[in-house]
């Protein structure tokens, strides 16, 4: 972890790849919770895809 302020809202984004998923892994390991469901979209390249999450109580 940092010594940085947690946000209570994070957007997460970018390639639908491996490194997307341990992005979000290491983001709930910390402590933060999925917000709605993922988003994925095309850029004529490859899959984008989109995960918020958000820190603290329900």
């Amino acid at each position: 972890m940092t010594d940085q302020p947690r946000l209570r809202y994070r957007m997460i984004t970018g390639p639908d790849d491996a490194k997307f998923c341990e992005r979000i892994s290491d983001l709930l390991d910390e402590g933060y919770r999925l917000y709605g469901s993922p988003s994925v979209t095309f850029n004529g390249t490859s899959v984008i895809a989109a995960q918020a999450v958000v820190w603290g109580e329900d």
